[in-house]
């Protein structure tokens, strides 16, 4: 059992690094190469789908190295082949890649990571009233929705364009009643209404607290002004309606 357990290692060792790493003693040469073949194409077919947007900017040369040090070097220790994208998120925002990259490439995959996973994100719908009063009622946010904080303004980077200095940027990328991934580009002050709505504030009473926070000389126009943005993102699908 020991000396099985001890190829296994050197057989995933080989396969996480066969440029570096012997193959296990008995195993032919070409048998090993087409299963190295598979094994790296197969890893990388599930980056290709979710980071296209990334994988084009790079260009294939340097895309397949990055790939290839992420099955390398990340603890990939998920049974789950639709995890994989997650993960190649956190080796990019959490490993000392020796590969230099731009600066908000980390930035760039996880949004388009956010894109997939609200894609197939299993989210329930609580029992809400899509038209109440969502000033003097708990408000439901949209379930299949994640926010985005960057420094960078990641939806509008692409091949033909790419920062060169950061921008705060905050998005919400949410699931509509079609089923179809849409985004909304909302500014700093709409992002904290959106996490003091999540805290099961209602409407009037998070711009009460904004009020205080900004010490806003008018409180009746700000509560206004809520009111239409309330209106503004429900009408967007951001949020459902009130809770019942």
């Amino acid at each position: 059992m020991l000396a099985f357990q001890e190829f296994q290692h050197e057989l995933a060792q080989h396969l996480r690094d066969p440029h570096h790493t012997r193959r296990p003693a008995g195993v032919p040469q070409r048998r090993m190469a087409v299963y190295n073949e598979l094994v790296f194409n197969n890893l990388c077919s599930f980056l290709d789908s979710c980071f296209p947007v990334s994988r084009q900017i790079l260009g294939e040369v340097r895309w397949r190295r990055l790939c290839r040090t992420f099955g390398r070097d990340w603890p990939l220790r998920t049974p789950w082949f639709r995890e994989i994208p997650y993960e190649f998120v956190r080796y990019l925002r959490e490993h000392a890649i020796a590969q230099p990259l731009p600066r908000w490439l980390a930035d760039l995959v996880r949004y388009e990571w956010v894109e997939l996973a609200v894609d197939v994100m299993d989210a329930s719908t609580p029992a809400h009233d899509p038209q109440g009063d969502m000033m003097q009622a708990r408000v439901l946010l949209n379930p299949a929705r994640v926010d985005v904080a960057s420094p960078w303004p990641v939806h509008r980077i692409g091949l033909a364009w790419q920062p060169q200095q950061t921008k705060p940027t905050f998005l919400v990328v949410f699931r509509n009643a079609q089923h179809a991934v849409q985004f909304a580009e909302i500014n700093a002050v709409t992002a904290h209404v959106l996490a003091l709505l999540n805290s099961g504030l209602t409407g009037q009473q998070v711009f009460m607290q904004l009020q205080q926070e900004m010490a806003h000389p008018d409180p009746e126009a700000l509560q206004g002004f809520g009111q239409q943005l309330l209106h503004n993102l429900h009408m967007q699908g951001v949020l459902l309606g009130t809770l019942t």
